[in-house]
């Protein structure tokens, strides 16, 4: 079958677009015919090696696919049924996306939603399950549009560009936080209200500073989401699921005990099914399509590695498609 497969090498690792044999696919109990997956943060350290994402070599890179199931040893899942995975390791212990054909465990595998096609579920990805996820986190917290606005961070990337879409669909004025000043009309094209310069959310700030969002949804980490919580309101809360500014976050307890805010953690990758399943449901309900369509480029497997190398200098815009089948 076709496949990108990344090999360790006395210079670290090679990337390369070829044959690999069907019977080297790992333990499982579905086979999965790709049809569609798509290029993630992860899924451009996995290729750069700029983090140990990779944990086993050789590796078939790539945390989301969707397709249809070629046999099923599962009770859940028979052969015909369409699908699609987010995350569970794919790609980084287990052989991934990125390939014609996948063996997983049917117990990583969502049903693909009514409403939406192999090609819109990874426009989508994880990127834009994550942004879903996130606002699910804010709203068990409580928060509603009329509290204030949202800000979310990383605005032109694939979980902003999702997240804006989402939010603003649910009626909360958004403000975009982006390095790229040149994305503004597409951004505003996504729903946001309003458009912030990154350099003033990434250089160390106060302890506190002016009250300005009531909720964020953040994919930078570090400075900026220390300087987030510095300026959210009282009461508010930032959904954090990303580090693409770095690990570390630079902040104080003030926000916390003199604001009364929460720091919300998002995990896609082991999020339970049932927590899964409520995502796609809504995503497939609540996501505009027509904006999802305006952020997504399609490309085919045999030219995904430039653009995932591309994608962790933060030169890629919205969501890129994968076309495998």
């Amino acid at each position: 079958m076709r496949a990108i497969v990344i090999n360790k090498i006395d210079a670290g690792q090679s990337v390369d677009f070829g044959d690999f044999p069907e019977t080297d696919l790992m333990e499982g109990d579905v086979v999965v015919r790709v049809s569609h997956s798509t290029i993630n943060y992860k899924d451009g350290l996995a290729v750069t090696g700029k983090a140990p994402v990779v944990r086993r070599f050789p590796m078939i890179p790539g945390i989301d696919f969707a397709g249809v199931v070629e046999s099923s040893e599962h009770p859940d899942f028979r052969a015909g049924d369409a699908v699609l995975l987010n995350g569970w390791g794919t790609g980084e212990t287990h052989l991934g996306a990125w390939a014609e054909r996948s063996r997983v465990k049917g117990d990583w595998l969502v049903p693909l939603p009514k409403g939406l096609g192999a090609a819109e579920a990874m426009s989508i990805g994880t990127a834009g399950y994550t942004a879903m996820l996130c606002l699910m986190a804010l709203e068990r917290h409580g928060l509603k549009p009329s509290d204030g606005p949202a800000l979310v961070t990383g605005a032109a990337g694939g979980v902003g560009s999702v997240a804006i879409a989402l939010l603003a669909g649910a009626g909360w004025r958004v403000i975009a936080s982006t390095g790229r000043p040149e994305e503004s009309d597409y951004l505003k094209g996504l729903g946001a209200s309003e458009i912030i310069e990154r350099a003033s959310l990434s250089a160390p700030g106060r302890p506190l500073g002016k009250e300005r969002w009531a909720a964020g949804v953040d994919s930078v980490g570090s400075t900026t989401l220390a300087n987030m919580l510095a300026m959210t309101r009282y009461g508010g809360a930032v959904a954090a699921c990303g580090l693409a500014g770095g690990m570390d976050l630079p902040a104080s307890v003030a926000p916390f005990i003199l604001r009364n805010i929460a720091l919300l953690g998002v995990d896609s990758v082991m999020a339970p099914k049932t927590v899964r399943l409520e995502a796609w449901r809504r995503l497939a309900a609540e996501l505009d399509l027509t904006k999802l369509a305006v952020m997504t480029t399609t490309i085919r497997l045999e030219d995904a590695i430039e653009p995932a190398r591309s994608i962790v200098d933060g030169k890629i815009r919205g969501r890129i498609v994968i076309e495998i089948g």
